[in-house]
């Protein structure tokens, strides 16, 4: 690619070529590209996911449900986007998005559709009175932090992480504009955190899963290769003291591992389908 000035045209028209590493997930229409009828298991609750943050969040979501007791049982296929599975007729029927998660309800008198990892965190609370107040100040502080994660996390990762770990070159006025933004987020939840153990208030809830595989993970150092150390991610005590405990969870660490088909084989659950799933897993 040249180093010289880039003069938009005066209609943009889509080049495969320039996408970088991830060129074949996205492309500027909508709809399926294949037929594919999507699997379904045993269970009432059937997730297509992969484990990157927000699909993460969902399946964190279930395994709390069910280490609390509650009758959440769920089948998780694994969606390879890097395969376009994304684009095949079945999935586009329930996320039109094109987009991990997509989650299928089949509990009620009718099977129900979410997409959008939001969505279902707040749909699964409510389906199940946990971890999401059911009324007042407690459920609104809640949501402001769901909806917080939701419009900000594309700073995150379709920002920083883009320039800084996939683009196809290095440029530094986008990785000093995402980086400047990412360094403001992670200092409003380090703040935040200083005041309350959660991030909604005294107790765990949906805005600390959505916001952990985001957030948590940076702070940990799991999130784009030397982006840690670049971000100084070590002055942010009070979110690396939550995050610590978000990640020391026995449910989290179960959740986190759903639908993963890359890095270490003990922290790789493609499919799940019970809990003898994770068995000899580093959970």
């Amino acid at each position: 690619m040249s180093s010289t000035a880039y003069v938009p045209p005066k209609v943009w028209t889509w080049d495969a070529a320039n996408g970088g590493q991830f060129a074949s997930i996205n492309r500027p229409i909508a709809g399926a590209t294949h037929d594919k009828v999507l699997p379904r298991g045993k269970h009432g609750f059937q997730l297509y996911s992969l484990a990157t943050p927000n699909g993460q969040k969902v399946s964190i979501m279930f395994e709390e449900l069910l280490a609390a007791g509650h009758a959440a049982e769920y089948d998780a296929w694994l969606i390879n986007i890097s395969n376009g599975d994304q684009f095949g007729s079945g999935f586009v029927e329930v996320n039109p998005n094109s987009k991990i998660p997509a989650l299928l309800d089949l509990t009620g008198p009718e099977p129900l559709r979410l997409f959008e990892s939001g969505s279902m965190l707040v749909h699964l609370a409510d389906k199940f009175g946990a971890f999401l107040p059911a009324s007042g100040s407690a459920r609104t502080e809640v949501m402001n932090w769901l909806f917080w994660q939701m419009g900000s996390a594309p700073f995150l990762g379709g920002g920083f992480g883009h320039f800084f770990a996939y683009a196809p070159e290095k440029f530094e006025y986008p990785i000093n504009r995402y980086a400047m933004e990412t360094k403001r987020q992670l200092d409003v939840l380090d703040r935040r955190l200083a005041e309350v153990p959660f991030i909604a208030g005294q107790d765990y809830s949906i805005a600390d899963m959505a916001i952990w595989p985001w957030y948590g993970s940076m702070v940990l150092g799991r999130s784009y290769a030397n982006s840690a150390e670049f971000l100084d991610v070590g002055i942010y005590k009070n979110l690396k003291r939550w995050a610590d405990a978000i990640d020391a969870r026995p449910a989290v660490k179960r959740g986190r591992i759903v639908n993963r088909n890359w890095g270490d084989e003990a922290e790789q659950v493609p499919e799940r389908h019970g809990p003898e799933d994770f068995a000899g897993k580093a959970v």
